[in-house]
């Protein structure tokens, strides 16, 4: 099976548009979105219909969860606070019901879904280095997750006590070791590459890949000016920031 894993859209529809057909390309049979439809872009409706005709495994985002009011508002910076007061004027009823429904984890029979970190998942914790990568490996219930929310693309491995770091590229996954797997940003990545991030894993292969691809950043740069959000929301997506 070809799975399709992404994250953090934040309602970037060019960038989403774009993952989706590059998707189709990979003859994907199984989609999985580990948060953030929503926050900081100009098309959340259009975000939302799109990922839920995937028909795939979807959980909550801090951005998801903040837009339906589950998450505290003390916890943005002013930009994204401003980002989702205007989210929740331009989503119908309807988007904020499947918002309100996503779940913080998902675990299948292989593999693990959360947006932050396996602990405290409500906090949406950033997974940065080694030593929080370590504290998530111990409680990890499966040999594999795929996280998103630092918008950052990267693989932590644990082959018995040590622990390395990839930025990208194919992982060939091997009996004995584990992963966690941070497929960065769909809609806003923050690597200094601002290309939209996504990830495909093969079961099959046993093959995790991560993959950049380009957008039409100026059209979403001009749809965040003309709808009123903050200009550096605009001003970010060139420098991949």
């Amino acid at each position: 099976m070809r799975c399709g894993i992404f994250s953090d859209v934040h309602s970037n529809l060019e960038a989403l548009e774009t993952v989706i057909h590059a998707f189709k390309n990979e003859r994907i049979d199984r989609y999985f979105f580990v948060g953030d439809a929503v926050g900081y872009g100009p098309n959340p409706h259009e975000c939302i219909e799109i990922i839920k005709g995937l028909q795939g495994v979807c959980i909550a985002g801090n951005h998801d969860w903040a837009t339906v009011e589950k998450l505290d508002m003390r916890y943005f910076n002013p930009m994204a606070k401003e980002a989702i007061r205007w989210t929740r004027l331009k989503t119908s009823r309807e988007d904020m019901a499947f918002l309100d429904k996503l779940e913080l984890t998902f675990i299948g029979d292989e593999l693990i879904l959360v947006h932050g970190t396996r602990q405290e998942p409500s906090f949406f914790h950033y997974l940065m280095d080694e030593i929080q990568a370590k504290e998530m490996f111990g409680i990890m219930e499966k040999d594999l997750a795929f996280v998103g929310h630092s918008h950052i693309p990267g693989v932590f491995i644990k082959k018995k006590s040590s622990i390395r770091y990839l930025t990208c590229g194919d992982i060939q996954l091997e009996p004995g070791c584990r992963y966690i797997v941070n497929v960065g940003s769909v809609g806003q990545p923050r690597d200094g590459n601002p290309m939209a991030s996504y990830c495909v894993y093969d079961t099959e292969a046993g093959i995790v890949s991560i993959k950049r691809i380009n957008y039409d950043i100026e059209s979403t740069q001009k749809k965040i000016l003309q709808v009123g959000l903050p200009v550096f929301l605009a001003a970010r997506l060139e420098a991949g920031r």
